[in-house]
């Protein structure tokens, strides 16, 4: 198997002077802030969007080269751990892939973590080198530090970690003394390999990336406490799987036009001779923006919240529009509801919707179009079939007695008495993780399948539908919410007995998230509790929310029960019955 990077090699050799990147820029600024990094732009398309800047294949290859050679003339080692904080852009993408052409791997942390998490974070990804935006650097520790705290954003001071710096942008107060600016790192990768170009491009390399595929590449957390933080680890070689399996989602093809924010599908579109087209900004900061970029695209690929802010963007222009969106558009990252694909065939009517499924261990599994979920919604939640190379196995010894009760049974499960059974869902594939930071790290065996968490059947097709979870989480954004993770946390804040954290769905197929907490002293009681937003311990626990829990896990609602009630053999508290009586409280009407 080749590296995924020989095979871009093989695309900027065949095709050197097409257009590998687009970023597109932003008419509140002027020219002066749209200077490429190594492409050209800016200009004005005839739709009316703004490129910032276009990078060929020709010039990626090279500059990925280069910027290796730099890296590695600068002291990064095989192995070496960079920590990474860049929004999408081309700068960006050329990081990422020269860090890993270099043979170090990606360490991807969330900068809004608690000050305690993200220390645990990095005490246990070790990374020995951090890559970020100087505008970071300059509210984690610079003048705009004050603006990010009144704003909620408790920022690491990234200028203060013991590591080596690199910084994307032009410099700004809080950057560290010392740190390499990332576009002068391809002028000492030209000083220490010279004759490299983009006809040779990584091919005349020293071959690091090729040299082992299962080496470490990409380290992602996904959840976890300051004693146990959990990170999902990839090697090039599983990457390379996931972008293959991406490329079956969205058939992609030589010269098709990719419009994303989303790698998942921009690294594939690219690999197969496309343009991966980039936003200014996140559908769901600037729908406008992004609703005139995709239109016409070949592909696209949203998390359901931003397929929301889409799709308000093209209602309120007066009804459907087939030439507004894109000829595919991939939905996943987040469970992709029945009600968000009848809305968006709606207004979309000639745009081909899909549901993705997968996890950070092992993406994408499965996939389904609009028209085949929306027909199967009676029998569960259809995934779909998995894609080419996915192995599926249903675990019926697996399924927690309390997670399936008989509301369960009456909701569309297959019969008892016969095939197919319900069990959790346990996957293998191309692109399964090789297994947690913490386990790699402690000299444990690499994974050999993942077990999601969902109770799931096969059909008689083969399809995978989904009838429920084997352990409790919620999924707001792209991020997964484990609750026994929080609540002891919770439990330790002045003046609470208990609390529980809950998601509430929304027909987009995100969760709000709602934290219910007891008062010490409380009258107790049981069967339904009374709960009440807006008491002195409800807003006494919202104010120190943000001092004890990850920023991804932050509630949006803190609300006080008279008591918990609890249900099952094992008594465990009733979040099923909490949820129906909180939804109100959320605006949510639950059936």
């Amino acid at each position: 198997m080749t590296h995924f990077l020989d095979d871009l090699l093989a695309v900027a050799r065949d095709a050197p002077d097409v257009v590998a990147l687009r970023w597109f820029g932003d008419r509140r600024f002027g020219d002066g802030r749209f200077r490429g990094s190594f492409g050209r732009g800016p200009f004005d398309r005839r739709d009316g969007t703004r490129v910032r800047e276009e990078v060929t294949f020709g010039d990626l290859a090279d500059r990925i080269e280069r910027t290796a050679a730099g890296l590695v003339a600068q002291g990064l080692a095989p192995g070496d751990r960079v920590l990474f904080s860049i929004r999408p852009r081309p700068e960006g993408v050329l990081l990422c892939l020269a860090v890993l052409r270099a043979g170090g791997a990606v360490v991807f942390v969330d900068p809004g973590s608690t000050p305690e998490l993200f220390a645990a974070r990095i005490a246990a990804a070790k990374p020995r080198w951090a890559a970020t935006e100087a505008l970071l650097y300059a509210a984690s520790s610079g003048p705009l530090r004050g603006i990010a705290r009144s704003r909620g954003l408790l920022l690491p001071d990234y200028g203060r970690l013991p590591v080596r710096h690199l910084y994307t942008g032009p410099w700004l107060p809080g950057v560290p003394r010392g740190a390499r600016r990332v576009a002068g790192l391809a002028a000492r990768g030209a000083a220490s390999a010279p004759g490299t170009g983009p006809a040779r491009g990584l091919a005349s390399s020293s071959g690091r990336a090729s040299d082992d595929a299962d080496r470490e590449a990409l380290v992602v957390f996904t959840s976890g406490t300051t004693s146990d933080p959990k990170a999902v680890v990839h090697t090039a070689r599983t990457l390379g799987g996931m972008l293959g399996l991406f490329a079956q989602v969205g058939d992609l093809k030589p010269g098709q036009r990719a419009h994303t924010d989303q790698m998942f599908l921009g690294l594939p579109a690219i690999l197969a001779g496309g343009t991966w087209e980039i936003p200014a900004r996140s559908p769901k900061d600037a729908p406008e923006a992004f609703a005139r970029g995709v239109a016409g695209a070949d592909s696209s690929f949203l998390v359901p919240a931003d397929v929301t802010a889409l799709l308000d963007v093209l209602e309120a222009r007066g009804g459907a529009d087939p030439a507004a969106g894109p000829a595919v558009l991939a939905v996943g990252a987040a469970p992709v509801t029945v009600a968000l694909l009848e809305r968006g065939s709606r207004v979309l009517p000639d745009t081909r919707w899909l549901a993705v499924y997968g996890a950070t261990e092992i993406l994408p599994a499965a996939v389904t179009d609009a028209e085949e979920k929306i027909a199967a919604a009676a029998s569960g939640d259809l995934v779909g079939r998995p894609l080419d190379g996915i192995g599926v196995r249903i675990d019926a010894d697996a399924v927690d007695a309390d997670a399936v009760d008989a509301d369960d049974a009456a909701a569309g499960l297959p019969p008892s008495d016969g095939e197919p059974r319900v069990g959790e869902l346990v996957l293998t594939g191309p692109s399964l993780m090789t297994g947690y930071l913490s386990d790699l790290d402690a000299g444990l065996a690499r994974a050999t399948e993942h077990r999601t968490g969902d109770l799931a059947y096969q059909d008689a097709d083969g399809r995978i539908v989904l009838v429920g979870r084997n352990r409790d989480m919620i999924i707001r954004g792209t991020v997964n919410i484990y609750p026994g993770l929080f609540e002891p946390r919770l439990r330790e804040l002045p003046g609470v007995a208990d609390a529980v954290l809950v998601g509430v769905p929304v027909p987009d197929g995100d969760e709000r998230v709602v934290l219910v907490v007891t008062a010490e002293g409380g009258p107790g009681g049981s069967g339904a509790p009374e709960i009440r937003a807006g008491t002195d311990l409800a807003r006494s626990v919202a104010d120190q929310v943000a001092g004890v829990l990850d920023h991804g896990a932050l509630p949006d609602l803190v609300v006080e029960a008279s008591h918990l009630p609890v249900a099952g053999r094992s008594r465990k508290p009733d979040r099923r019955l909490l949820v129906n009586l909180v939804s109100p409280l959320t605006g949510t009407v639950r059936a």
